[in-house]
Formats: C-alpha cells, sequence, structure tokens
C-alpha cells in the first residue's frame, strides 16, 4: 500500500471531510484579521476555555446514538457542581472527593432519566424538559440562588504540568480542563469503538425493536447512555467551576443548544444511529474556533448567538434528508 493511499484512508471525506474543510477556512479568515488567533498562547486558551463544551459533547453524542435526546445535562451539570462545591468548602476534601460527589450526582441524575423514559414509555425530548425544570428548580430552591467562592487553596491553585516557560510571560501548561477533556475524549472513543456495548448502541439507535428481537437490553443500552452523559456533566462541573472559580446556581442551563450544535453538526442524527467520534471532535472545534474568533474580532454576544443558531439549522439540513448533498459521515448499525 502507498503512503498516498495510506494518507487518504487517514483524512477525512464526506461529511467530517467538508466539516473539516470549514474548520480551516475559520482558521483561515480568523487569522487574517488578526495573527493573535494562531498564537500558541491562544491555543491553550481554547483548549481550557471549551473544554466544557467537549466533554458534553461527547456525552451527548453516546445519547443521540442510542437514538435519544437529553437536553437536561445542564441543570444535571447545576446540581453536581452545587453539591460538590458545598462538600468541599464544609470538609476541605481533595480532587478524589470533589469528582466522587460530583461524578455520583450526576450519574444517578442521568439514570433517573434514562428510568422515567423506559418505564413511561415516553419521549425522551419531554421527559428531559421537564427534568430540566425538575433539577434546575431544585437546585435554586434548595441553594436560595447563593453564589459560591470561598474554595479550599488546592482547588483555587488548580493542576498544571508545566510544557515550557518563555522568558517573558506565563508559563505554558496542560492544566485540569485540559487534562479531563483528553481523558474523557479517550474513554468515549473506547466505549464507541472498542467495546461490545459500542455497537450495541449503534445497533439501538438503528433500529431499537431488531435490536431487541435479537436479545440487546434497550434499559441497560438506555441506563448506560443517559448514564454516560450523567458522568460527563459530573466531570464538567467541576472542570468549569475550577475554571471560574465561582458557583452560581444559575449560571450554566441555556447553554445547551451550543452542545447540541456542535454534536449535530459533526454529523450525529437527532434519530439515532448515526455519528461519529471524529465528526463530534470537528464539531467541537467548529463551534469553539468560531466563538473565539468572535470575541477576539469584537463582535457583540447577541449576534454570535444569532451566528450559533444559523449553524443549528444548517447543521440539521446537512445531517437530514439534506445530509446527501456532502455524504454521510457517520456509521448506522
Amino acid at each position: 500500500m502507498s503512503s498516498s493511499t495510506k494518507l487518504s484512508r487517514l483524512l477525512p471525506t464526506g461529511h467530517d471531510g467538508f466539516l473539516l474543510i470549514a474548520v480551516l477556512l475559520i482558521i483561515s479568515v480568523f487569522a487574517l484579521q488578526d495573527l493573535a488567533f494562531l498564537s500558541p498562547r491562544n491555543g491553550f486558551d481554547v483548549f481550557s476555555t471549551y473544554s466544557v463544551l467537549g466533554i458534553l459533547a461527547a456525552g451527548l453524542l453516546i445519547v443521540l446514538i442510542s437514538g435519544e435526546l437529553d437536553i437536561s445535562f445542564t441543570a444535571v451539570m447545576t446540581a453536581a457542581q452545587y453539591a460538590s462545591a458545598v462538600y468541599i468548602i464544609e470538609n476541605g476534601g481533595s480532587w478524589i472527593s470533589v469528582f466522587a460527589v460530583s461524578i455520583f450526582i450526576g450519574v444517578a441524575l442521568g439514570m433517573l432519566n434514562a428510568l422515567i423514559v423506559h418505564y413511561l414509555n415516553a419521549s425522551s425530548v419531554i421527559v428531559t424538559i421537564a427534568t430540566l425544570n425538575l433539577y434546575f428548580g431544585a437546585t435554586v430552591v434548595l441553594s436560595s440562588g447563593e453564589w459560591l467562592y470561598a474554595f479550599p487553596d488546592w482547588f483555587f491553585e488548580g493542576v498544571s504540568i508545566e510544557l515550557w516557560a518563555p522568558e517573558r510571560g506565563r508559563a505554558y501548561a496542560i492544566n485540569l480542563a485540559i487534562l479531563a477533556l483528553a481523558g474523557f475524549w479517550a474513554l468515549t472513543y473506547l466505549l464507541l469503538y472498542r467495546s461490545s456495548v459500542g455497537r450495541q448502541i449503534f445497533a439501538v439507535g438503528g433500529n431499537r425493536e431488531a435490536a431487541e428481537r435479537v436479545g440487546i437490553n434497550i434499559l441497560r443500552i438506555r441506563l448506560l447512555s443517559f448514564g454516560f452523559l450523567g458522568l460527563a456533566a459530573g466531570v464538567a462541573a467541576v472542570v468549569h467551576a475550577q475554571l471560574v472559580q465561582t458557583v452560581a446556581p444559575n449560571a450554566l442551563v441555556g447553554t445547551e443548544l451550543e452542545v447540541l450544535a456542535a454534536v449535530v453538526l459533526g454529523g450525529a442524527s437527532l434519530t439515532g444511529g448515526v455519528g461519529t467520534f471524529r465528526g463530534m471532535v470537528l464539531g467541537v472545534a467548529f463551534i469553539a474556533l468560531m466563538s473565539n474568533g468572535l470575541v477576539i474580532s469584537g463582535v457583540s454576544t447577541y449576534s454570535q448567538k444569532a451566528l450559533l443558531g444559523l449553524v443549528i439549522v444548517i447543521a440539521v439540513i446537512a445531517t437530514g434528508d439534506g445530509g446527501r448533498l456532502f455524504g454521510r459521515g457517520g456509521r448506522r448499525a
């Protein structure tokens, strides 16, 4: 096999190839406007700032491939974040304990969504709209809307692995956000492509009745899918709190569309059975780089929201019946 053939197999094709071109176009446009966009410092900042988006997108990808849709993950993240913050403020704790508390609540609430959807035989969209309001409302009531700041020193300082230090300015380092993003993406890839459960998730999303006839446990797949998104919410909750050094009950709910846009733009189908890890990564890169470039260019927040809405519309068209224009990038069972 020639080297050119090997290279062609590594390069994205179809929808993923189209999205890669779009990402490269975004980089080119914003780099021409301001060379600081290409600086290593901005690159590290993008990875850190949008790590929460990347973690949540990976969790949502699993749910979409399984044929469901969960939009309550920001409320799950809010509840997990507040509970873990209260725990470490009152008890000190450690990185293990803060992640354990946050992940426990995230997975528990995610699996509760799965149980309601399964046993009520209800639409996951309707159920998670209800639980979004339930989880968020309960968190606001129990917290009385209080903001939290007084974190322990170890949480304030975070985790940092220094790579190199320039003569002037702060050192370049891999922080907690980047480590969490890399770890969760690795876990997502292994689940989808290196486990029998991953094949079952694709099968259930592609044709639930056929999957059930061949012996796949639908409840188990739902618990795993919704629970995995809850796991993502739990991890992202700690990462977000450490980045902003503040926990506010009303800070996260309302950002669901950005995550959904990244995953759907990456080729995941809202009807299930279609989606790729590579497409999700490209979708996150598109949203992150576009948002970062608009901020550097001084575009207002309202204009950014309008552009994000336009991206969602284009993504739905490209991955629905209109997806034939670009070719399917996903995998259907």
